[in-house]
């Protein structure tokens, strides 16, 4: 407990300085904490709704993910999927549970003087929904009859509403996308921005009613719910790799004339993209904490002169060197705790304004909390050793005749 005064005491004796020698530990600390409780609350927020496809499900499709101008390339050359290509698959994919083809584009949609620009129109097969968890809050998705009979129905998102219909119910009126009339019969489930992009923007019809009013433009994405789950899916991934192989007659070598997305990648794809920004971030804040722990070792160098004859004194009333050591080695550790406090706090702050200016959601935990505020302990521990031994080890004769 005296240690413990007697270095709060040192430390207040020179407040200025102590504060000057903790903007290091503060920044490292800070950097830390904002940048970790991003990353996280960011993770959790595109986990939640982004990534909506279940573990099990997958989707074929021309493109995929396009990560450089290399694999930009290759895609562009691949043939469309199609009709036929969903036939195929849905009559001889035995290890396919179930096989929904989807199709997109954006246009404007109307209902009398009120239009909404840029709307994703998605037409799909009837299963689309249920494959791909569409979730509805009023009215129904479009049924198999419907599709087969290329019903102009449509299931629109809640900024389609609120700009078209406002308060009024939607379910059973008419809009018109791209001058074709649709009747409503059913509303999404609002699912708010993601990254300052509404989710809400868009709208499903039936495929058959979609290439009907706008043609077969882009070429198909299919969506394919494994059988037997999870561990199901890389058989039935090489059974659509059979068939369309046979179908385009790739060449044995020749890479698959397809591209596949699903849960793993994109979360894979994500925790890549996140990790280079937290490694730039960390490194950093390491160069902070770094330079934040030299000048503790410097300032505490220049304290044990300062204090040589005190040294000394304590020496000869008695005062081991593991008693010097410790007294130390305790006022670098409360130096760089007390940055380690007020970067948490800085952090934290950073964090939550971030989260409340920009659609940027964070997550701040306490074991985010004590993992800052241990740093800065080991940044306090590390910078004050050095310091601490040299004092221990000052003759107690020699220090006593210091002035």
């Amino acid at each position: 407990m005296d240690t413990l005064r007697i270095a709060l005491a040192a430390l207040a004796a020179h407040k200025l300085r102590s504060f000057l020698t903790l903007l290091g530990v503060i920044i490292g600390v800070m950097t830390v904490i904002s940048v970790v409780s991003i990353i996280s609350g960011l993770n959790a927020y595109i986990a939640e709704k982004v990534f909506t496809l279940s573990p099990d499900v997958y989707i074929v499709t021309q493109f995929g993910i396009i990560t450089s101008r290399e694999q930009l390339l290759v895609a562009v050359k691949r043939k469309k999927l199609d009709w036929h290509d969903y036939e195929a698959i849905r009559q001889q994919c035995t290890r396919c549970a179930a096989v929904g083809a989807q199709e997109n584009t954006r246009m404007t949609v109307k209902n009398g003087s009120q239009k909404l620009g840029g709307v994703r129109i998605q037409g799909g097969t009837a299963n689309i929904g249920e494959i791909s968890n569409v979730d509805i809050e009023e009215g129904r998705f479009f049924t198999r009859t419907e599709d087969e009979h290329a019903a102009m129905v449509a299931v629109i998102g809640s900024d389609v509403k609120d700009e078209l219909f406002g308060k009024l119910d939607p379910l059973g009126r008419t809009i018109h996308i791209a001058g074709h009339p649709a009747r409503v019969i059913g509303l999404l489930r609002k699912q708010g921005s993601v990254l300052g992009r509404s989710q809400d923007s868009q709208l499903y019809i039936p495929l058959s009613a979609y290439q009907k009013a706008f043609g077969a433009r882009g070429g198909l994405n299919l969506f394919v719910r494994a059988s037997g789950g999870v561990p199901g899916l890389e058989k039935s991934l090489d059974q659509i790799r059979v068939i369309l192989r046979g179908r385009r007659k790739t060449g044995f070598r020749a890479d698959d004339p397809f591209a596949v997305v699903s849960a793993e990648a994109l979360q894979a794809l994500w925790k890549s993209i996140t990790a280079a920004g937290f490694a730039v971030m960390i490194f950093i804040s390491g160069i902070s904490l770094v330079v934040g722990g030299i000048v503790i070792t410097n300032i505490m160098l220049v304290s044990v002169v300062e204090r040589t004859r005190e040294i000394g004194i304590r020496r000869a009333l008695g005062a081991r060197k593991r008693n010097i050591q410790f007294q130390f080695l305790t006022e670098a550790i409360l130096l760089s705790l007390g940055g380690g406090i007020v970067g948490v706090l800085l952090g934290v702050m950073v964090s939550f304004g971030i989260s409340a200016a920009f659609p940027l959601p964070t997550r701040v935990t306490p074991s985010l909390v004590v993992s800052g505020l241990m740093i800065a302990v080991i940044t306090g521990v590390a910078a004050g050793f050095f310091p601490a031994m040299r004092a221990a080890n000052l003759p107690p004769i020699d220090a006593l005749r210091s002035e």
